[in-house]
């Protein structure tokens, strides 16, 4: 995938000359991604927002090329940027605007981890600021419209780029992105229990953990043997993690779109059931390491998470309670005095609701984090530019591409107007 660059391009010459951008090598883009060339590159950046004294680490960002007059596509990825080295990849608004790319992989995260690791340096802010000066730099190379987007934690670092860093770009699109406001945020537990989807196919969910906890004596062997398999390991019992993966199982299934009609018969074997919890919701992600620990220690800081109700299972669970789970099952010791700062909640509130930008917010309407998303609340009646559009049974998989024909039509024809492409459409 990474190949030596034996004759440097000029694109390549002058992304090199950047000041404080290192390592740049060519990377392979399929044709249909639209890019002439394609680089992964290093860029310095400071631990700590402007303080250079507190030290600094490479931020891995995969740039696209198309043209130096075209838009530029900035993804603010909320988490690695692997999946961005693929070939094929590309972003649909790249796609739409035949657009330039840069995508920047986000701090603490696989090769942006700062050495050593001070935690108390993974925050929103110097995660904005990393974004910021990235979009200084290559600002310098592409000099037509930018546009910022991210889906899910990368829609929440959109949304709160825009706030923070409000000229950087001239429109932004948020995908499926929750605006939390605790670390239990409480608003995602009366959401599955009594507003997604229909009545049956809540009962079914319902019936569904209810059965998972009455064969869980039987089905502990089998949670074992997997967790061994798997070299998982926890900071609670596996007995507490089967319960927790159960409490898990209704958002994992409403998050991703799953059917209910996959629920296995009440005569169906153990293993089957067994088989079944573990493909919805697998107990990984509990597990330590995670790969995830930076999420984790947002959540716990500023972002913000849900919570569980117990009420469905607690006949057969010997779980008293779940409040502070976040920390306990998925932070280390040294971790877990983390406290919660709603600074970041109301700061991104107060901007989205006094300002106007040219900024579009796709959820899906079953997907359980648009229960917390600025679509329960954000009044777009008195915005000119602001949208938000909520697709029709629709999970965490919602995007432009996938909306109904009539809403596509609406979203890509103001992106369009926006970025001054309405030309493109005829």
């Amino acid at each position: 995938m990474l190949s030596a660059q034996t004759a440097s391009s000029e694109f390549m010459k002058k992304l090199s000359a950047l000041s404080g951008v290192s390592n740049v090598t060519k990377i392979e883009a399929a044709p249909n991604t639209g890019f002439s060339e394609k680089y992964v590159i290093k860029v310095k950046q400071n631990v700590d927002g402007d303080n250079a004294d507190k030290g600094t680490f490479d931020q891995r960002v995969i740039v696209g090329f198309v043209g130096y007059d075209k838009p530029t596509v900035l993804v603010t990825e909320g988490y690695y940027a692997d999946y961005a080295l693929n070939p094929r990849y590309t972003e649909e608004l790249c796609q739409m605007f035949k657009a330039n790319l840069v995508f920047c992989e986000y701090r603490y995260f696989a090769e942006s981890t700062p050495v050593p690791t001070n935690w108390d340096y993974m925050t929103v802010d110097n995660s904005l600021r990393d974004y910021h000066h990235v979009r200084q730099l290559l600002g310098q190379l592409f000099t037509g419209k930018w546009v910022s987007t991210g889906i899910s934690k990368g829609g929440q670092t959109t949304m709160f780029y825009r706030a923070t860093y409000p000229d950087d770009v001239d429109v932004s699109v948020s995908y499926v992105a929750p605006l939390n406001k605790a670390v239990e945020d409480g608003r995602h537990e009366k959401f599955l229990a009594k507003q997604v989807g229909t009545a049956e196919e809540r009962q079914a969910i319902l019936e569904a953990q209810q059965e998972f906890m009455k064969r869980k004596e039987a089905c502990m062997p089998l949670f074992r043997e997997y967790n061994k398999s798997h070299n998982y390991k926890y900071y609670i019992s596996e007995e507490d993690v089967y319960d927790y993966s159960v409490l898990e199982y209704p958002f994992a299934l409403w998050q991703w779109g799953t059917s209910v009609s996959g629920i296995p018969s009440a005569d169906a074997d153990n293993q089957t059931w067994f088989n079944y919890l573990m493909e919805i919701a697998s107990p990984d992600y509990f597990a330590y390491p995670n790969h995830y620990m930076p999420f984790d220690v947002q959540a716990a800081r500023e972002l913000g998470y849900y919570g569980y109700d117990l009420k469905p299972i607690k006949k057969w669970t010997s779980l008293k309670k779940t409040k502070g789970y976040l920390k306990q099952i998925m932070l280390p010791d040294s971790l877990r005095d983390i406290k919660f700062d709603k600074a970041l909640y109301k700061r991104t509130v107060k901007f989205l609701k006094q300002n106007d930008p040219k900024h579009i917010f796709i959820y899906g309407e079953i997907d359980p984090w648009s229960a917390s998303g600025v679509c329960t609340w954000l009044d777009c009646k008195k915005k000119e530019n602001m949208r938000v559009y909520v697709q029709p049974r629709g999970s965490h998989k919602a995007r432009i591409s996938n909306m109904p024909d009539d809403m596509k039509t609406e979203i890509i024809g103001r992106l369009m107007g926006w970025m001054g492409l309405a030309d493109m459409m005829k």
